[in-house]
């Protein structure tokens, strides 16, 4: 059965961190595909801080354009909001019945993941892969239904390429390709 990974987020904008672990996990073998999940809405993030769903999405298309393994998702935007990981994958689970799924988080996000809705099911029935960040250590301790993975990161945030555009930088390098001349076509995230 093929395995899915799960890499949700706001995506605000995709950046070139996301599309190396995305590559990462899908050629070392961590999982055959791997979707980049637009969250329309975050229940733990500010929903003023977010472009609309319809320009995310579009820069997630141009992001994973021609990627081997990668694709988009964007299954949430159809659903009620605000959209809980659970939902998502019981959603997914039903539609794609012939494909296995894990969700794909970063060790920020594990160290609140008891507080996600239904977090203990979503091990269970699914599973969890939890990419190491800088700041927030794993215990590498037996947790059934999870697998930690030290893929190689760069310290950069999709925060860090919003307030440098609005301070007038040259973000190309960070983004993936066609994202800058996207976000500058559009006159996105400036002041």
């Amino acid at each position: 059965m093929e395995t899915i990974g799960i890499f949700g987020g706001s995506f605000n904008p995709v950046h070139i961190g996301h599309m190396m672990l995305a590559s990462y996990l899908t050629q070392w073998g961590y999982v055959d595909q791997l979707w980049l999940t637009l969250s329309p809405r975050n229940p733990v993030k500010d929903p003023a801080q977010l472009l609309p769903d319809t320009k995310r999405l579009a820069m997630l298309s141009i992001a994973a354009r021609g990627a081997e393994q990668i694709d988009i998702c964007d299954i949430e935007l159809s659903m009620p909001r605000p959209s809980y990981t659970i939902d998502t994958l019981d959603v997914l689970r039903d539609r794609y019945p012939d494909k296995r799924f894990k969700v794909v988080i970063g060790s920020d996000n594990w160290r609140i993941f008891d507080k996600w809705r239904d977090g203990q099911r979503i091990l269970d029935e699914y599973g969890v892969i939890v990419y190491l960040r800088p700041g927030y250590p794993v215990d590498i301790q037996h947790v059934d239904g999870l697998e930690v993975v030290d893929a190689p990161m760069i310290h950069v945030s999709s925060t860090f390429i919003r307030q440098a555009i609005t301070k007038g930088m040259n973000m190309n390098y960070f983004l993936p390709a066609g994202v800058w001349k996207y976000i500058n076509d559009n006159k996105l995230y400036r002041p």
